[in-house]
């Protein structure tokens, strides 16, 4: 578009209407927007297979390409299983060695347990199981050696039985001359190991220290969290009576077969079954049967570095609140990414200077001293303290700072998840993975329902903060409320009411219903959660 200015015409880019939408709403991925947005632009899309290609990505031409009757999309359609054997047959002199390469990683992820899956998936539609192990595969075809590898937590998303593998996927590289770190909260990962390393004595400000080294068989006998865990025997839950019971219809989605079920009202009961078997698809079934049920998944928190605990589980709104009425100025004075800022960081508490081709450094602010806040908004005190201070509080300094219910109920959520020691505005993109689990945790909680599904929630814990867990589940029962939780944690499923299990394989061998009942019944079943809980109550 050009237009007259007295310089002389003036020209700039319009990018339309059409063309903007199309980029914003239209081509990035759903799962990356609000769910905010999803809801407004929801009654203008509308997604269909391609006309052209049916749903096969490819062009025509690459199409009319055959092997053995059978193009390229025909090929990414079969599962490992079926496709091994069909590139095992392709002999000929210029595709064999092609072949070989691809059936050598083929074969690799059969030996993971994936030899259900089908080339041409969508990874957002894996499971966290599957996706761990299809990460996992690349490196076990690796002939390097004299390298550092780090696992965070591989176990993540894996059945129990599943964990086997992780031992000959770490031996295989220890064995061709590799180091390999695992950071890992499992009991049966860390008896994999040849030496242990357990950091404490407890989290925050009071670990940072190495309390254990040396062979994984004597930290059970170490007087920390870890050695004390590993010290306490897994146990059955007590059975209680159990009252009204509320129905679940799983349809033909996916992996699933269709079947119906029931759970306990007011009680907890454990989701379990191989990685792939089914879980997330019934999950998704009962939010659409049960809309009301809070879920807690494992979706990312937004990890912003100007999001904070007291943000995140809205606490500073009600501190701002208390700022505000105390000191008679608007709420949005105590806000460090409103009115309240510093005005050289933008409430950042950081500059970044720019060093061309190199990483910009990152320096905290000369002017407010990391503290985000102006130099007035600082002289605003409530009960003797700035707002700066107050977010320097822990989670249990503020519990003894503040008496107002809210803010103290908030407070309290956040030290029963075990983030007592965090503080208050302590960057979130700083936190561990458990921790951001649980701060999720803790802000969901906020929520009061009448139903409750939770996602594997013991992603990222350490195995004493377990117990914890479990603790808020049984405090959710006692109010009233129904707990729904996918999980493949042993001491979860124990300590359930009632267990319904999927299976009894993953891909097109899940998707049936092949258990329901307690968990003592579970241990004298032969389904693949039946034998590992069972096992580990010997």
């Amino acid at each position: 578009m050009e237009l007259p200015s007295k310089s002389g015409p003036f020209v700039f880019d319009y990018e339309g209407l059409v063309e903007k939408i199309t980029r914003l709403f239209i081509l990035r991925k759903q799962e990356n927007l609000s769910q905010r947005v999803k809801e407004q632009i929801a009654p203008f899309l509308r997604s269909g297979p391609c006309p052209t290609c049916h749903g096969d990505r490819y062009c025509q031409r690459v199409l009319a390409c055959k092997i053995d009757g059978r193009n390229l999309a025909d090929w990414c359609r079969m599962e490992v299983d079926e496709l091994l054997p069909l590139v095992r047959s392709l002999t000929g002199e210029v595709e064999a060695p092609i072949a070989a390469a691809i059936a050598e990683k083929l074969q690799q992820l059969q030996d993971v347990g994936l030899g259900y899956l089908n080339l041409g998936r969508e990874t957002a539609t894996l499971s966290g199981g599957e996706s761990q192990r299809v990460k996992m595969v690349r490196h076990l075809g690796s002939t390097l050696s004299d390298l550092l590898y780090i696992f965070d937590e591989p176990s993540i998303g894996l059945h129990p039985r599943d964990l086997p593998f992780l031992g000959r996927l770490f031996a295989g590289l220890r064995d061709r001359g590799n180091t390999v770190l695992v950071v890992e909260h499992s009991r049966e990962v860390m008896a994999m190991a040849d030496w242990a390393v357990d950091i404490g004595p407890g989290a925050g400000e009071q670990g940072g220290e190495v309390v254990y080294q040396g062979p994984p068989n004597g930290l059970a006998g170490c007087e920390s969290a870890t050695g004390r865990a590993l010290r306490r025997p897994l146990r059955l839950a007590q059975p209680r009576p159990l009252g009204e019971w509320l129905p679940l219809e799983a349809g033909q989605e996916n992996n699933l077969t269709g079947f119906s079920t029931a759970f306990p009202k007011g009680a907890v009961t454990a989701l379990c079954g191989p990685a792939g078997s089914g879980k997330s698809t019934l999950a998704r079934a009962f939010c659409r049967q049960y809309p009301e049920a809070v879920l807690i998944d494992q979706g990312g928190i937004g990890a912003s570095p100007r999001s904070t605990p007291a943000t995140y589980t809205k606490l500073f709104d009600e501190i701002r609140t208390l700022f505000a009425a105390a000191n008679g100025v608007p709420a949005a004075r105590f806000s460090f990414n409103s009115k309240g800022a510093c005005p050289d960081c933008k409430g950042a508490g950081y500059v970044y200077t720019d060093l061309a081709f190199l990483e910009p450094v990152r320096t905290t602010c000369k002017t407010c001293q990391g503290r985000r806040f102006g130099e007035e908004v600082l002289a605003y005190t409530l009960r003797g303290k700035n707002i700066a201070q107050v977010l320097e509080l822990s989670v249990e300094e503020a519990l003894d700072f503040f008496t107002e219910p809210k803010v103290v109920r908030s407070l309290r959520l956040l030290q029963e998840v075990g983030l007592g020691y965090l503080s208050l505005g302590q960057p979130v993109s700083t936190l561990s993975g458990g921790e951001c689990q649980r701060l999720k945790l803790a802000a969901q909680l906020r929520k009061k329902s009448p139903l409750y599904l939770f996602d594997e929630p013991t992603a990222g814990l350490h195995i004493s903060e377990v117990e914890r867990l479990l603790a808020i589940f049984r405090r959710l029962t006692g109010q009233g409320s129904t707990v729904l939780v996918i999980e493949h944690d042993l001491q979860v499923v124990a300590q359930a009411d009632w267990v319904l299990e999927l299976g009894p394989g993953s891909g097109r061998r899940g998707g049936e219903l092949v258990f329901a009942g307690t968990p003592a019944q579970l241990a004298e079943e032969k389904t693949a959660t039946g034998l590992c809980l069972g096992q580990a109550l010997l």
